[in-house]
């Protein structure tokens, strides 16, 4: 017999008895996956005499594990319905605007528009069925014959990159698949979804669990959008879509090539940055820059400045950190204590100041900039500077973008930049990388490095910064004037190394495994690349792994 802690209360089961088992009937189609000791598990999971003494949570919607098995199975069940109604069709999962998955057909010439309908139906009739969803282990030549049966060539491409002997698939029926993540107990626990036809394909909403296991309302968002189409044609053009296609360029002997391609893909987003700006410069007063955490910003503000300057455009850079209020100022203003302060919240900053200051500048006045001591948590005096005309000033931050920090400033005097990494990368065509594991990676190897921070306490901070961007950044990333795609397709690839060692750190009992091993998982696919020096210079990379001309 196994003792357990379900529901905080102690249970004695049969070996073999699945955690569904011991949940009440009613409450079943409400959960998605559970949590046995540290680790996530289906809630048809067996338990055994291993898991004697550990507790067992219940996870639904509310929780963020929960939320991506969700969607996994969400885009598995849409799978298995074009399985059963074009089944020589090939699609691919890419994660898209408005916190929305996109389906799109690889299969030329198929007519996804007239698709739509039927597929939606077809969802609609596996859900109803309310089919269990099977984990299996077979050994990899078994999952390459399952894998040619439903003509996955793709799955059995990233097989050979697996360090394990065994694989785990998904059996609902006579389907099988696998989509990197866990999966609901059965099809009929996905009950609230929306399909939406969008060209080229169709959109795919689900409940997010940070918004309340809502679903978030479709916004239209062309500007980011047209960031992710181009990454997505880029990486179709070059061949670098899959973690295999990113493999079979380092086992050719070509990682110089791809290095430079994703490098010189970043040049030419700056050269056009520069032509727009240039083209304009006679209105353009302010160069906003805002972006999400880890996006690289820092190098790319440097880069902007270089690139302009080789057109004869000298501009100025003002950090907007030394606007910000005393921390007793900011308590009072917010009605907290000092240790429960926001301080990403834009009235921690001075905005009246910091409009006056730009609105002096912009029209030649000479200003005594502020300068802020976060050791002293003191406003001090800064450097006292005049900017000339056609010079304009940088600033950078997560509030570049609100109109109410440059309220002062005629938006035609101004030129607003979103740089973020829109890099439309998949393990296999169903199973999209997140562009937000992406940054965590990136974080985590530059805090380790530079800020005396472990990988564990760069998690236990992420969901703060999240909540961040979402609150201040994403809001306004529509009114930028430029998207600049800050991915580098090789990135992984160097990031792996740094990124492993920190990761293997936290253990299975830490708070912290959860989201560590759900990046390793992802990591331990992408070939290593070990010889830095390829990596330029001046390349946003070098902001996380260190070597940047811009620290000298």
């Amino acid at each position: 017999m196994i003792r357990v802690l379900f529901n905080n209360q102690s249970v004695t089961v049969q070996p073999g008895t699945r955690v569904l088992d011991l949940v009440d009937p009613k409450e079943r189609k409400n959960l998605v996956v559970c949590q046995v000791g540290a680790q996530i598990k289906e809630l048809n999971y067996r338990l055994s005499e291993k898991n004697d003494g550990m507790s067992i949570h219940l996870l639904t919607l509310s929780n963020a594990e929960a939320g991506r098995a969700y969607s996994a199975s969400l885009r598995y069940i849409i799978a298995m319905a074009f399985h059963r109604i074009y089944p020589d069709v090939k699609i691919r999962f890419s994660y898209n605007i408005s916190r929305s998955i996109s389906c799109q057909a690889l299969t030329k010439s198929f007519n996804m528009s007239r698709a739509v309908e039927s597929i939606t139906q077809e969802v609609k009739r596996i859900v109803e069925e309310d089919l269990p969803i099977e984990r299996v282990t077979v050994t990899v030549e078994e999952a390459e014959e399952i894998y040619k049966k439903f003509h996955l060539d793709d799955k059995i491409e990233i097989l050979k990159y697996r360090p394990e002997s065994t694989v785990h698939l998904y059996k609902c029926g006579d389907y099988y698949n696998y989509l990197h993540n866990y999966m609901v107990p059965s099809t009929g626990c996905i009950h609230n979804y929306k399909i939406t036809p969008y060209s080229p394909g169709f959109i795919i909403q689900y409940p997010r669990h940070d918004l309340d296991t809502a679903i978030p309302e479709f916004e239209e968002e062309a500007t980011y959008c047209k960031s992710l189409q181009r990454a997505y044609t880029w990486a179709d053009k070059v061949k670098s879509q899959t973690i295999a296609d990113i493999n079979r360029k380092i086992e050719r002997g070509e990682v110089l090539e791809f290095v430079q391609m994703c490098e010189a893909r970043h040049n030419k987003q700056l050269t056009e940055l520069g032509d727009m700006i240039e083209s304009d410069i006679e209105n353009i007063r302010l160069i906003a820059i805002a972006g999400p955490s880890s996006s690289g910003k820092t190098t790319f503000c440097n880069r902007v400045r270089i690139e302009l300057m080789s057109r004869g455009i000298n501009p100025v850079t003002i950090s907007m950190d030394d606007y910000y209020f005393e921390k007793d100022k900011i308590a009072r203003l917010q009605g907290r204590p000092r240790n429960k302060l926001d301080l990403e919240h834009i009235d921690c900053l001075d905005v009246e100041l910091f409009n006056k200051d730009l609105f002096d500048l912009i029209n030649g006045e000479e200003v005594t900039l502020p300068r802020f001591n976060f050791k002293l948590d003191k406003r001090e005096e800064g450097k006292t500077i005049r900017v000339g005309q056609n010079v304009p000033i940088i600033i950078e931050g997560i509030h570049a973008l609100n109109e109410k920090l440059t309220k002062s400033i005629p938006k035609h005097q101004k030129f607003k930049i979103y740089i973020a990494p829109h890099e439309q990368l998949n393990i296999d065509n169903h199973s999209p990388l997140s562009l937000t594991n992406t940054r965590l990676i990136r974080r985590i190897v530059r805090d380790m490095q530079f800020r005396n921070c472990s990988a564990a306490n760069t998690i236990d901070m992420w969901q703060s910064v999240r909540n961040g961007e979402f609150r201040w950044i994403y809001p306004n990333q529509e009114n930028a004037d430029y998207v600049f795609n800050s991915s580098l397709g090789y990135e992984l690839c160097v990031l792996k190394k740094p990124a492993m060692e920190a990761l293997t750190k936290i253990t299975a009992s830490d708070p912290q495994y959860l989201v560590a091993n759900r990046l390793i998982k992802n990591l331990k696919y992408f070939h290593l690349i070990e010889d830095e020096s390829l990596v330029p210079c001046n390349s946003l990379l070098r902001e996380f792994i260190g070597g940047s001309c811009f620290n000298v």
